[in-house]
């Protein structure tokens, strides 16, 4: 028989057995305070002028010599006064009594008091009081097992949430299992056709992925499946989305964990987890472990500065490598792991046997951010003119998360300004708000500021169009975003090698804000602290890392290891010298050949530095209007142009 559906709203109650403690536990106190009769308190005035006197009292109970309960006559329980206390709670029609109640000092002065009440009585009429001693037995159970039933409960209140799915630190009697979730492929929809840019990383996970399909296709020849893969970049280019892609695609269990989850207060704990999560991979394979940011427990070991201490994380890494290539075998079962910061792992883990693959995924080139533009364009409303391309080259340097944040922001403006569409504008809107912060249209700025802000930014332009290797611009604006009170938007290109000629045009273009604002107002002001410091980095790397000095010669004092402290130095005082003295005639040229560029252009510079007091931003093309075309093109506007022409 088919069960029969149950109506909207409606839902299957499930019994449950604490009901049951409840209902006993309710039945106790409705026994033990509406069972009795209904019994009301009163003092002796009310005692002796309503009810003595008035000869209305058939009897008088003294209980344990603490109480003093009344009853009242059958015939009288009828008057007015009496009203309140005549019915019983339930099943009986007239309340035999007691009726009241009322606590006595001691025996004696209340036998005093009643004998003196009652002297002109006749002696029939006198009442005498009975004695009795009874004993509250369900009273004393209930005040003994009713805060014991109230511990018991609480204890297994605790315990249970201790032992269940509580919150972190809760877990005490779970606390050595795995805090891996096991990842269902109806629950994880993300595929590889959600992931662009990434060919490269793809073919590699794509063949694991095939690894736990088809094992045989390998192990045919001779071959052994890899035991581990790791994915290796900048935050942001897409490593954790590959194993989601992973999940999404291979039909075999897939746990998914953090390296901060094998991490605990406990010692032991972490080897623990890592023992269980296994066995489960194991009894489960083939299989997939992921591990996310593994440089929470993969660091190098040795390097603890509480030497001699009991470092719980090198327990859990020393754990991690004997699961991975030890003794046992894991066949069936492979892990893959992701981290930015590859450089601090131990060897012992990033060695072949352990993690066979280290995939690269760096950030995306052109073609890359095209394709992953496509990607989070598909569920936006943009408009047709919007091309793909140009967003592609808008945004150099940006990961994909980078770019998913354009794309999410510029319908963030879209939706405030009230359209219909997602247009170019927002888009360029987006990456403004996302490379320079907030537009801050509160900010006060005086008039001799802007004028200066506007020289300032006139010069990067005018030094940057008239160099050869200089990043070719897009704008230039005044307008305060974030920290900075203006600022000039490159495109830089696309290269793999930098030549001591392209770097040098770098740090010139850098220093034509402080130039114009030497040249036009024969002073310097603060604003080119953020320049200052890139062209100083720049200049210090020429030397120091790159070998770009004549003087210095072919040396680079550059750790790639990162073992290296910073309180030593890899050179003598005197190399020292030779290397700050190079730094600092490397920007003092490039300073006075940015001044030179700026009086050769200074009519040009100031008809632009004007268009900006007008208008607060300009583009590419007013500069062209004002300089003229630009001599040199980069290889990727060269490429543009080829396409543009051929279209």
């Amino acid at each position: 028989m088919k069960k029969q559906k149950l109506p909207k709203g409606f839902k299957v109650i499930k019994f449950n057995i604490y009901w049951f403690y409840g209902a006993i536990f309710l039945f106790f106190l409705l026994v033990q305070f509406f069972g009795s009769s209904s019994t009301k308190q009163t003092n002796w005035q009310e005692f002796n002028s309503k009810m003595l006197q008035p000869k209305k009292v058939e009897k008088v109970v003294i209980i344990n010599k603490e109480k003093a309960f009344i009853y009242i006559k059958r015939e009288n329980l009828n008057e007015e006064f009496f009203q309140n206390i005549n019915k019983k709670s339930f099943s009986e029609t007239q309340n035999k009594g007691p009726h009241y109640y009322f606590e006595i000092g001691s025996v004696e002065t209340f036998n005093d008091d009643l004998k003196g009440a009652q002297k002109d009585f006749e002696e029939y009429e006198k009442i005498t009081p009975e004695y009795k001693t009874k004993e509250n037995i369900l009273g004393d159970i209930l005040s003994w097992i009713l805060p014991l039933i109230i511990f018991i409960g609480i204890w297994f209140f605790i315990m249970k949430r201790m032992s269940g799915a509580g919150g972190a630190g809760s877990q005490i009697f779970n606390i050595g299992k795995t805090q891996g979730k096991l990842i269902d492929k109806e629950n994880m929809k993300v595929t590889f056709k959600d992931v662009a840019g990434l060919e490269e990383a793809k073919e590699e996970i794509t063949e694991i992925v095939d690894f736990l399909k088809s094992p045989e296709k390998y192990t045919k020849l001779g071959g052994k499946i890899p035991r581990g893969a790791m994915l290796i970049g900048p935050p942001g280019t897409g490593k954790t989305l590959l194993a989601k892609a992973v999940a999404g695609e291979a039909k075999v269990p897939f746990f998914s964990l953090s390296g901060s989850d094998f991490v605990e207060m406990f010692v032991g704990v972490g080897a623990s987890r890592v023992r269980d999560l296994f066995k489960q991979a194991k009894e489960k394979s083939p299989s997939i472990i992921f591990i996310d940011e593994i440089d929470a427990i993969g660091r190098a070991r040795g390097k603890n500065a509480m030497t001699g201490s009991n470092d719980e994380r090198e327990n859990t890494l020393n754990q991690l490598l004997t699961e991975m290539d030890g003794f046992t075998t894991n066949s069936g079962v492979i892990v893959m792991a992701a981290t930015n910061r590859a450089d601090i792992l131990d060897k012992a883990l990033t060695r072949a046997g352990r993690f066979d693959r280290q995939i690269f995924v760096d950030l995306p080139n052109l073609v890359e951010r095209k394709q992953i533009f496509q990607v989070h364009l598909k569920p936006l409303k943009i408009s047709k003119s919007i091309d793909v391309n140009f967003l592609a080259r808008q945004t150099p340097g940006f990961s994909g998360a980078d770019i998913a944040n354009v794309c999410n922001e510029s319908a963030l403006i879209a939706a405030r300004k009230s359209k219909k569409q997602i247009s170019k504008q927002d888009f360029l809107d987006a990456v403004d708000r996302i490379i320079g912060g907030l537009e801050k249209k509160s900010k006060i700025i005086s008039p001799n500021e802007k004028k200066t802000i506007a020289f300032h930014e006139a010069g990067h332009a005018t030094v940057s169009w008239m160099l050869e290797f200089a990043s070719p611009l897009i704008k230039v604006t005044i307008v305060p975003r974030g920290k900075s009170l203006g600022a000039a938007w490159y495109l830089p290109e696309e290269r793999q090698l930098t030549t001591t000629e392209q770097m040098l045009d770098e740090i010139c273009a850098a220093l034509g804000g402080r130039a114009a604002e030497e040249l036009f107002f024969k002073k310097i002001s603060t604003g080119a602290l953020s320049d200052l410091e890139k062209v100083t980095k720049q200049a210090y790397a020429m030397v120091s890392i790159y070998g770009l000095s004549e003087k210095v010669g072919n040396l680079s004092y550059y750790d790639s290891s990162g073992q290296q402290s910073g309180f030593t130095k890899p050179y003598s005082e005197t190399r020292a010298q030779i290397i700050d003295s190079e730094v600092s005639k490397i920007i003092e040229n490039q300073y006075k050949r940015a001044k030179k560029i700026i009086l050769k252009n200074k009519k040009k510079l100031e008809i632009l530095a004007d268009q900006l007091l007008k208008n607060e931003v300009i583009f590419k093309n007013d500069l062209v209007d004002i300089f003229g075309e630009r001599k040199w093109l980069s290889y990727e506007e060269e490429q543009l142009k080829k396409t543009d022409k051929k279209k």
